[in-house]
């Protein structure tokens, strides 16, 4: 009797929880950006963040769209993908135009010159969009084509999922050749990793695809790397690599 009583507490409570879950999965992938955004923007200084973390984002993203129209999953990371997809683009906005303001090289490059040294490299955000645009044409055609195969659509959904587990990677390289954390926000690896732990245990709790659990715990892994690093360069200086010039060298990152 005292358990019925209760029912209209626990029912509500539960439905409460749910949404704030879900409205975490939406929105806390965006959170861990919102510090390193500030620090450009008030820094004028976008040398410490890879730009390629937002290609990784990018394409993991459009990705994952993608796979939902061959195996639906849970609204929240539908969501979570279209609201990281604007977040990445905004950040590419900011540091491309940080970026050219500085630079004392006066010729352009764009993405209709096809120069894969200057691959992610250019000197306009309409460079970026027409890419990722081209990016989207193709691999949302490959997809219509291919809805019907079971194994095109799972290896869809594990390139996507895999894709972002690399998302620290260029970071961690970038750290490693420039042998410093400086100018990379340790907020931004910190919330990576408690976000990632969040979701990667959302992953498990929900049953969503095996993809994204397994990737989940792969992206943990690359986040710790990574606050291994900012403990190693901190206590340890390391001499900066000497890198030659060259247009694909680390400022190309």
């Amino acid at each position: 009797m005292e358990a019925d009583g209760l029912e209209w507490l626990v029912v509500p409570m539960h439905q409460l929880v749910s949404w704030g879950a879900a409205g975490a999965m939406v929105f806390g992938g965006v959170v861990p950006y919102i510090p390193q955004y500030r620090d450009i923007k008030r820094t004028q200084n976008a040398e410490g963040f890879s730009t390629y973390v937002c290609l990784v984002l990018l394409v993991a993203n459009i990705l994952r769209i993608l796979f939902w129209f061959g195996r639906h999953f849970e609204s929240p990371l539908l969501w979570q993908s279209i609201i990281m997809i604007i977040t990445m683009l905004l950040m590419l906005k900011l540091c491309t135009e940080v970026r050219v303001s500085n630079e004392l090289n006066i010729k352009r490059r764009s993405f209709s010159d096809f120069d894969l040294n200057y691959f992610w490299h250019w000197s306009k955000f309409t460079d970026y969009v027409q890419c990722v645009l081209t990016f989207t044409g193709v691999t949302g055609y490959i997809t219509y084509l291919s809805l019907d195969s079971f194994l095109f659509v799972e290896t869809l959904g594990f390139l996507a999922v895999f894709t972002e587990a690399m998302l620290g990677v260029p970071q961690l390289y970038r750290n490693y050749q420039n042998r410093s954390t400086d100018g990379m926000s340790v907020k931004m690896v910190l919330m990576w990793t408690s976000g990632d732990t969040f979701k990667t245990v959302y992953f498990i709790l929900n049953q969503a695809p095996f993809q994204f659990s397994i990737c989940g715990l792969l992206q943990v892994f690359v986040d710790m790397a990574i606050l291994l690093q900012v403990y190693f360069y901190s206590y340890y200086p390391q001499k900066p690599a000497l890198h030659a010039a060259h247009p694909a060298s680390t400022k190309a990152l």
